[in-house]
């Protein structure tokens, strides 16, 4: 045991000794690196065709009079009734919002030398509504109803989705698997494997959108393409 002990210590001074007596300055340790993974970097795409399911419209009423209280009490009729027969249609009243009111009077053109008009222009009272349908199957019948009531603006229809973010969050494994057969084929045209995902970030995505008309001017609510893409690198082996 003692013999033991000794030899420990006798090894233990060894040690010391040489970590300041060798030149470890000249020893040559050579080159530690890591050597990064081989990637490959494809985008990954998957798209679905869906029908538009609402459609906006702006209706609104212009008034010219001499008198601002008639032109302005003409205009509150016009938009009061046109709410009505909208309702009546079977917009609810949320779908229905006053999206732009102004009240102003036109001067008279400046003669040279004038310093201000010698008379008022009429009184210009305008208001308008966007009405918002929720079934883009109705949207003849609303222009229909919209062109033959009060209203001398109107505007529209305007088609998008309901909510493409859910449709759009059902693509994510399309586009994953579009991704891999990708990269999977690039693998294979270089002899190589296609190995373990290192990284995936979202790409752009979105959906557009293409209503059709006819030359009868028939609306039809026409579809969207919505897409979702990811950006995915993959380790070659």
């Amino acid at each position: 045991m003692k013999q033991t002990i000794i030899g420990f210590g006798v090894l233990a001074l060894f040690l010391i000794a040489a970590a300041f007596l060798l030149p470890w300055r000249n020893v040559n340790w050579g080159k530690i690196s890591f050597i990064p993974a081989e990637l490959i970097s494809v985008t990954g795409e998957a798209k679905s065709q869906q029908k538009n399911q609402i459609a906006s419209f702006t209706a609104g009423v212009n008034i010219f009079n001499d008198k601002k209280e008639v032109a302005v009490d003409e205009v509150n009729k016009k938009i009061n009734e046109l709410i009505d027969s909208v309702k009546k249609f079977g917009i609810p009243t949320e779908d229905i919002k006053t999206q732009n009111m102004s009240v102003y009077q036109q001067q008279d053109p400046m003669m040279p030398g004038q310093k201000r008009p010698t008379t008022q222009g009429q009184w210009v009272v305008n208001n308008s509504i966007e009405i918002t349908l929720r079934d883009a199957d109705k949207a003849q019948e609303l222009a229909d109803l919209l062109n033959s009531s009060g209203a001398n603006n109107v505007y529209g229809p305007n088609f998008r989705m309901d909510d493409t973010n859910k449709i759009e969050n059902t693509l994510f494994d399309g586009a994953m698997k579009d991704a891999r057969k990708k990269a999977e084929l690039i693998a294979k045209a270089s002899g190589r494997k296609l190995g373990k995902v290192m990284s995936v970030s979202e790409g752009s995505g979105g959906s557009n959108i293409y209503p059709m008309y006819d030359m009868k001017a028939a609306v039809e609510p026409g579809s969207a393409t919505v897409s979702k893409s990811l950006n995915v690198s993959f380790e070659l082996e």
